[in-house]
């Protein structure tokens, strides 16, 4: 398992990795490190939903995939300090029913967790926002037809377009940058054939 790909996410491949991601406290916890820097179990627990030593273990069992690491920047020993290693993380779902399943599991756990996200955002986020951001948010469901390949090529191409962006440090950003969050689901669906076959 590599530890970054070029735009800067943890890249998960083994099915035990997928498997541990897929938990909603640990992905609650992975979120929050991501989005908000270094923490520790206590300082995490009223945001995931787990008491401090539940947290605690949760985070052990992040660090044994390689997902959070100790933060060194910590400056008392009293409580451990966690942060993740990257901002972002991928998988791909590796051959054979193990994997499949893991990967399964985790697109589960994770399409569960952001199918509120619109709605918390039009609720919390939106109404703080001035006319122009206001005009830029919005979603698209747009329906095209493609192969294998063709799409993975427009995932890429997706990838590069945004990467100088995702790299960017927030303290060497344009003052009017803001954090953009950017919620994409490929959804391909099955063919006729498919169909037939199942």
């Amino acid at each position: 398992m590599s530890l970054k790909n070029p735009y800067g996410d943890f890249e998960i491949t083994e099915p035990q990795a997928l498997r541990a991601l897929a938990h909603p406290v640990r992905l609650a916890i992975l979120e929050h490190l991501q989005r908000h820097g270094p923490a520790t179990a206590t300082g995490l627990s009223p945001h995931v939903g787990a008491t401090p030593s539940v947290v605690s273990w949760h985070l052990r069992h992040l660090a044994t995939f390689g997902l959070v690491h100790d933060w060194d920047g910590a400056t008392s020993k009293r409580e451990r300090w966690w942060q993740a290693v990257a901002r972002g993380f991928r998988f791909t779902a590796p051959e054979g029913t193990e994997g499949q399943s893991a990967v399964q599991q985790l697109r589960a756990e994770m399409f569960a967790r952001n199918a509120d996200a619109p709605q918390q955002w039009l609720l919390h986020e939106e109404p703080r926002l001035d006319d122009e951001w206001r005009a830029l948010a919005g979603i698209a469901d747009t329906r095209f037809v493609a192969t294998a390949d063709e799409l993975r090529q427009l995932e890429e191409s997706i990838e590069e377009l945004i990467a100088p962006y995702v790299r960017r440090k927030e303290e060497s950003a344009p003052a009017d940058a803001r954090i953009i969050r950017m919620l994409r689901y490929l959804l391909p669906e099955p063919g006729d054939d498919d169909q037939a076959a199942s």
